[in-house]
């Protein structure tokens, strides 16, 4: 049974938006439960936070983003919602790439975090660092591709959650700053390692057909048969090259001219 395409991209673009949704969804409700975890039985889980420069840090690189502070609802609140918004415009966008962008943001900003920041004693916690790591790839990415609907994205990236620049900057004690730098780098990394892949803008019909000539036009040449006219031109060419020019074995003889002028020549 034949499916219309109008059909299909729409049933398509369904099936986008609801993975779009359902996966960040997913990941928050598995923060809130595991901040009730500890709020309830007094886990003490910020232990397993990025302690930087220790071997025991390290396993924060993979714990830290599930671990948020006691003191009240505002920090894991105000990363909830830019988590979920940001995370569904990068699974929407870019599925092909989302969950390889995803990864790496997770792991690269833990682990540079763990190498640049200053061991203070202190544990980092919270997902603010992916969070920066997806701003900085959504926002640069649409610039790198060249694609008007990606450079939209990246124009609201910016309109919505351009105030959090600021971050990145040491302006609080009890703000994990390296973290947030550490995720912004990391993100703008992967949208120029990205730039090939995921969405790319559409090609004109006469970029198509150009690239289809020019390598059919290859193909041909390579393998074409040469004819024997341009056997024999090679030949006669390379005998050309290899046999040295002729010269005679008899000694050269040299004409002298003498010429006299008409006055004064002298009579017999």
């Amino acid at each position: 049974m034949l499916i219309p395409k109008k059909i299909y991209i729409q049933e398509e673009n369904k099936g986008k938006f609801i993975e779009a949704l359902v996966y960040p969804l997913l990941l928050i409700f598995v923060l809130w439960i595991v901040f009730f975890l500890d709020r309830i039985f007094h886990l003490d889980l910020y232990r397993f936070g990025v302690k930087p420069y220790t071997i025991e840090g390290l396993k924060g690189i993979l714990f830290m983003p599930f671990i948020h502070s006691q003191k009240d609802y505002s920090h894991i609140i105000n990363n909830s919602i830019p988590t979920f918004i940001l995370m569904a415009t990068l699974i929407y966008f870019y599925k092909e790439v989302a969950l390889k962008v995803i990864l790496s943001i997770w792991l690269g900003t833990g682990f540079m975090l763990w190498y640049i920041a200053v061991n203070t004693g202190s544990y980092h916690i919270g997902i603010s660092g992916i969070i920066y790591g997806l701003f900085g790839f959504l926002f640069l990415s649409g610039f790198v591709i060249h694609y008007r609907p990606l450079q939209a994205i990246s124009l609201f990236v910016a309109f919505v959650y351009g105030s959090m620049i600021w971050g990145v900057l040491p302006t609080k004690e009890a703000i994990s700053w390296e973290g947030h730098l550490s995720g912004l780098i990391i993100g703008f990394f992967l949208a120029i390692v990205f730039r090939k892949k995921g969405p790319q803008p559409p090609k004109y019909k006469y970029e198509i057909e150009a690239e289809q000539d020019e390598g059919e036009e290859d193909f041909e040449a390579y393998w074409k048969e040469p004819s024997h006219e341009s056997i024999d031109d090679e030949m006669t060419i390379s005998k050309q090259k290899k046999e040295p020019p002729f010269r005679s074995s008899s000694p050269e003889i040299q004409v002298e001219y003498h010429f006299v002028e008409k006055d004064k020549r002298k009579e017999s």
